[in-house]
Parts: C-alpha cells; structure tokens; sequence
C-alpha cells in the first residue's frame, strides 16, 4: 500500500478492511516522514504496533 492510500483509509467514515501478516487490522495514524503506519488487530485492539505501509493489504 502506497502513503496515500493509507491516509485516505484512516481517515475514511467507512471501514475499508486492510490486513497486516494475514490478519484484519485497523491504522490508527500515519507517518508521512518515515512511511510508517500505527495499526491494531480488531482481536486486540489494545495492542497497537508500528509498521512499514508497504507491508499493508487492501482487501478487495
């Protein structure tokens, strides 16, 4: 996934389903600067990490 697009999601009223290592995960906030995204899995919503945007799916 490119910078862009995972700002569109984030910022997105609809829930788009994008995945990280398989599963489904929500991006909290984007870093533009480094290309990195804050994510969280919907079963563990407590839990967030940070990771490259380019290792994040769109689901279709």
């Amino acid at each position: 996934m490119n910078i862009g697009r995972a700002i569109e999601i984030m910022q997105a009223g609809d829930i788009i389903d994008v995945s990280y290592q398989g599963e489904s995960v929500i991006i909290q906030t984007v870093d533009e600067k480094e290309k990195t995204a804050r994510i969280y899995t919907k079963t563990n919503p407590d839990k967030e990490i940070e990771v490259e945007v380019y290792h994040l799916i769109e689901e279709q």
